[in-house]
């Protein structure tokens, strides 16, 4: 309890992760964590190469303490509750656009905070024209994971979890951080069964040992910034153990065009 307490950011020490406050104090961690920035940077790369081309807008959710915005030009951000830095508060499970007006959904560590998130994924396949993405960085279940998400992450972590729905306590609160695994490793046959608009286009596990040691955005940097590349090589050298080791999952959905008759997005 004492080790876990020192790990605390003294910023957000005891603040209520619920508190929109809290997520304008993350993004400062971000912006002046130079270990943690570099580790966005990566995440925000593999969205954008994600991204088809073509002119119709991209949503991001749960933007409140990132800066896609400055890899993406143009992206819409988004928040569940008011903060400064993004264009529009709304809900995924309720999103406020047209049929087939956007050419993507990219989300970094929001997946796993959707109490319900089949209604999610109907929403997102109105929304997202068939061509189109849906790209996500979330927290994934190995071995070396499930030690670190279940005994030093304050967010819920339950790979056990018979449903994928959860009990919402707080915008930010509620959680499960295996959610992500649960939906498109362990139950994967359900996922597509259910949504055959959406095609499982990659899944890319990544990131032992390099988020835990910056800290995060609630713990305290382990690492000076100097060290990254280094921290990068030896991960880069165990990619043959990701499967056993990975703490992240990039994964890129692609919107087919079953049951569409809307054009695509390359049209």
């Amino acid at each position: 309890m004492i080790f876990k307490s020192w790990l605390a950011h003294p910023l957000t020490r005891g603040l209520d992760v619920d508190d929109p406050r809290t997520t304008e104090l993350r993004r400062y961690i971000v912006q002046k964590n130079n270990f943690l920035r570099r580790i966005y940077r990566e995440w925000y790369a593999d969205i954008a190469e994600a991204l088809p081309t073509n002119g119709r807008p991209v949503l991001e959710l749960g933007s409140g303490a990132g800066f896609l915005s400055h890899v993406i030009p143009g992206v819409i951000t988004s928040e569940i509750f008011h903060c400064s830095g993004v264009d529009v508060v709304l809900s995924g499970l309720e999103l406020p656009f047209a049929d087939g007006a956007l050419r993507g959904i990219v989300m970094t560590d929001v997946l796993h905070h959707l109490p319900r998130p089949r209604r999610f994924f109907v929403e997102a396949a109105r929304c997202v024209c068939p061509g189109g993405v849906i790209v996500m960085n979330e927290p994934w279940v190995t071995g070396w994971s499930c030690l670190i998400w279940g005994r030093f992450h304050h967010e819920p972590f339950e790979p056990l979890a018979k449903e994928w729905e959860f009990s919402p306590t707080g915008p930010l609160s509620g959680a499960n951080s295996a959610l992500p695994w649960i939906i498109f490793e362990r139950d994967r046959a359900t996922f597509e069964r259910e949504f055959p608009q959406w095609r499982i286009h990659k899944i890319k596990l990544s990131m032992p040992f390099r988020y835990l040691l910056s800290g995060g955005v609630s713990r305290r940097s382990l690492m000076p910034g100097w060290t990254f590349g280094l921290w990068r090589q030896l991960e880069n050298s165990l990619q043959r153990w990701m499967k056993q080791l990975a703490m992240f999952g990039l994964i890129v959905l692609v919107r087919d065009n079953k049951g569409s008759h809307r054009a695509t997005c390359e049209s």
